[in-house]
């Protein structure tokens, strides 16, 4: 199932590579399996959830503050997103650190509780499926917008053309944004 692992440049966040099986049919991947020696397969995920967008979608960043904060498996089921990571755990070594990395259907990404998360669609039809540890509360839902946000991002790709809700448009700078403590 898991061809390669790989730690990334955010402390607890983890890349796992799909080993896919092809053949003239298509193709077959195990995308889950609790009885791996990976502690992040090992968590009690209580939801499920998944996203449909548009090329120049983008989603974020979001994430559930306090009591209510998720650990997530994330997987993209169809297309393909450039995923935006910020570490939010006040006393990490990589606090504030923000990453992205390019997603297929054969990646699996683990974010730890205390982890801002979003994507923008680089295909029609992404597809993103995500387990979560917690479950989904509104009253502790929280964010930052990214793009108002003053940071020092090599963005490959013009703002204006972005597909962002109203909603993500209003959300904090990363600056006024919830922090964690204790996790």
């Amino acid at each position: 199932m898991i061809l390669s692992t790989k730690v990334l440049d955010i402390k607890d966040v983890k890349l796992f590579n799909l080993n896919s099986y092809c053949d003239k049919r298509g193709s077959f991947l195990e995308v889950f399996k609790s009885n791996l020696d990976f502690k992040e397969f090992k968590l009690n995920y209580v939801q499920e959830n998944e996203s449909k967008s548009k090329y120049g979608v983008f989603r974020g960043m979001h994430f559930q503050k306090g009591i209510y904060s998720q650990a997530k498996l994330l997987r993209v089921v169809n297309g393909k997103i450039l995923d935006f990571i910020c570490d939010l755990r006040e006393g990490s070594p990589t606090f504030k650190k923000i990453i992205s990395i390019e997603l297929t259907n054969e990646n699996i990404l683990f974010l730890p509780k205390g982890m801002a998360h979003g994507f923008l669609a680089l295909e029609d039809d992404s597809i993103i499926n995500y387990k979560c540890d917690n479950y989904y509360n509104p009253k502790y839902e929280c964010g930052f917008n990214l793009f108002s946000s003053k940071l020092d991002l090599d963005l490959n790709f013009n703002k204006k053309d972005l597909i962002i809700s109203k909603k993500d448009k209003k959300l904090k700078d990363l600056n006024q944004t919830y922090f964690f403590r204790n996790i």
